[in-house]
């Protein structure tokens, strides 16, 4: 499923979507059920002293973001960039049930429709910026690779064949050597019956604007590889010309760096530490704890616009959080149990 999303006010974006939405409505009851449990409120009076930085990508539905901030004014404490600086490097602490809103790659919804309902809230973000697709019509890697898999497209560089679908297609890529992904990418360009659909990205000048609207904008590499799959090399490239690029849309340098795909890498670190970056984040579904975390490895929540109140409230007392692990651990350890009889029945 497809719906269009407007950027600077016109039709200009399509976002997939597809089975998001379905998944969601799954998820509704269980939601309804931790928020009303006991746990809750024992994991929310915990949280009290941790950071709930809320990892989102784009703005799907403007109405329910809007709802979410409201909801965010009346049960949490949103604090800038600045604030949470000062608190991971030994500054003053944060207020109980502090927030801060991160957006991750730059969508161009964040500023038609983030950036208005942030500032007539108040509530300052920040907005993790990949620089290569500025000014273009072009699609975000993945979601390119989404489109050329659905449209035929086959890389020999992929461990199966057409029978898989394109998420799983999407998550091999992501696994592979950063210089096979990019050739499997080609692969897929040329063997697909069509081309992905343009995508319209921000602007240079709205990018200015989110700056000084109150969104801080942070590096999120200049192309968004998965930084553990890159050579020394592309490490360097990736981080450094992101922060050049940054620099020169914005007039001055970002200081704050997400990892694409939340994969760390200490070689990133190092270039970070030498371009003076004051913030690092990972986006591991976690509260982050200002007076322990390192600064460039400060957790992250998962979350979107298309999420309930009930999920949203039990991901930031950390409750959702803890099932997350708990189920996600399960499913690992089956997965174990269930491998070595696979190889032998």
């Amino acid at each position: 499923m497809t719906v269009s999303v407007r950027s600077a006010g016109k039709p200009a974006a399509q976002v997939r979507l597809s089975g998001w939405h379905a998944r969601v409505d799954a998820w509704r009851a269980p939601d309804v059920v931790l928020r009303r449990s006991p746990a809750q409120a024992w994991f929310r009076r915990r949280a009290a002293g941790r950071l709930a930085v809320l990892g989102y990508h784009g703005v799907e539905d403007a109405d329910a973001f809007a709802a979410q901030l409201d909801m965010l004014c009346r049960v949490a404490h949103p604090v800038s960039l600045a604030e949470v600086e000062k608190a991971v490097h030994g500054g003053r602490p944060l207020p109980p049930h502090s927030v801060l809103v991160t957006f991750d790659d730059g969508d161009a919804t964040v500023f038609a429709d983030g950036l208005p309902r942030l500032a007539a809230r108040g509530i300052p973000a920040v907005c993790f910026v990949v620089p290569s697709l500025l000014d273009t019509d072009a699609q975000f890697w993945w979601e390119e690779a989404v489109s050329l898999w659905d449209h035929g497209g086959t890389s020999r560089h992929l461990p199966f064949g057409r029978g898989a679908n394109a998420q799983s297609a999407v998550a091999a890529l992501k696994l592979l050597p950063d210089d096979e992904r990019r050739l499997a990418l080609a692969e897929l360009r040329s063997t697909a019956t069509r081309p992905a659909p343009p995508y319209r990205q921000l602007t240079s000048d709205e990018v200015r604007a989110l700056d000084a609207g109150g969104v801080v904008v942070g590096n999120h590499t200049l192309s968004h590889p998965c930084l553990d799959r890159c050579t020394d090399a592309r490490v360097e490239e990736e981080v450094t010309g992101a922060h050049e690029r940054l620099t020169e849309v914005l007039g001055h340098a970002p200081t704050t760096f997400a990892y694409p795909n939340g994969n760390v890498d200490e070689r990133a670190d190092r270039v970070l530490d030498k371009l003076g970056y004051r913030t690092g984040f990972l986006y591991n579904h976690a509260l982050a704890d200002p007076r322990s975390c390192p600064p460039l490895r400060i957790d992250r929540l998962r979350v979107s616009t298309t999420i309930g109140p009930d999920r949203l409230a039990t991901v930031l007392s950390g409750l959702h959080p803890a099932v997350f692990r708990t189920a996600r651990g399960a499913a690992r350890g089956a997965a174990r149990v269930l491998q070595p009889l696979a190889r032998t029945s």
